[in-house]
């Protein structure tokens, strides 16, 4: 269903069957996957079915490692780890924006000083001031480290549940070459510090060009703050029904729910 009542685009094409869509981008957690973190065998075989007509599925998530736990390469084209971060075909990068260690050192030890419970990423490694696993009991590839010895880059920095002083802290910190921004995770929120080109949008960006697909002939969904800049650069961008308000406001369209299926029913409606 679309948001208002015109179902033109805001980038100037209508959403019908005869379209020429020729890659599909979602985010995962609150819009490919269900809560409880499966993907329907219905989602599966849609996912399928666009590959067999020729369309790239690309997801684009804020998980680093984790992703292939929950979405397994073999209904993908492409994937989108750490905001933005690292774009990879078949195992191979397309794209990487990383975050200095000279960078990254010292707001890590800023906010290690103010006891704030902080990490930094890399490869699916994660180097904290805190037991990683007491917050999230599946993630066990980490390490506590001392910050001030601390030579990595990261892909990405994070905190869980940052209260509204430690974003103002945050922000304070950040230079011209950071970002931050906040995304709903199962344990409430999560706080992420990201390099300024690590964004999905870029991220997709680089894909497309890889497959020398136009700006215009991708369909995005997504659900949450970081999926913003996605939905506004794609061709189409679909929220979620269960989406954040923010993101719906920049939507072309509005789907069902992740737990109704939502994609499903729109690619079948408007693409299949």
């Amino acid at each position: 269903m679309p948001r208002g009542k015109s179902i033109v685009c805001k980038k100037g094409g209508q959403v019908n069957k005869n379209n020429s869509v020729k890659m599909i981008v979602t985010d995962l957690d609150g819009t490919l996957l269900k809560t409880d973190k499966s993907i329907s065998e219905n989602t599966k075989a849609i996912l399928n079915r666009c590959r067999e007509a020729g369309i790239k599925i690309v997801y684009a998530t804020g998980r680093g490692g984790s992703a292939e736990r929950v979405a397994p390469n073999e209904y993908f084209d492409g994937k989108i780890t750490m905001n933005g971060a690292v774009a990879k075909v078949d195992d191979v990068i397309v794209y990487s924006r990383l975050i200095p260690y000279q960078t990254a050192r010292p707001v890590l030890m800023r906010c290690h000083e103010r006891r704030i419970q902080i990490t930094s990423e890399i490869s699916g490694m994660h180097y904290s001031n805190f037991v990683v696993s007491d917050i999230w009991p599946l993630i066990t590839n980490y390490e506590v480290v001392d910050f001030a010895h601390h030579k990595l880059d990261a892909e990405k920095i994070y905190m869980p549940n940052p209260t509204h002083e430690v974003k103002l802290f945050i922000e304070q910190l950040l230079s011209d070459e950071l970002y931050f921004v906040v995304t709903a995770d199962g344990t409430g929120q999560l706080g992420q510090i990201m390099h300024k080109d690590a964004t999905k949008s870029k991220a997709v960006s680089a894909l497309a060009q890889h497959w020398n697909i136009s700006q215009s002939e991708i369909v995005a969904f997504g659900d949450d703050l970081n999926d913003i800049d996605m939905l506004s650069y794609t061709g189409i961008g679909v929220a979620m029904g269960n989406s954040f308000n923010d993101v719906k406001v920049v939507a072309d369209y509005i789907c069902d729910t992740n737990d109704n299926d939502g994609i499903v029913k729109w690619i079948e409606e408007r693409i299949l």
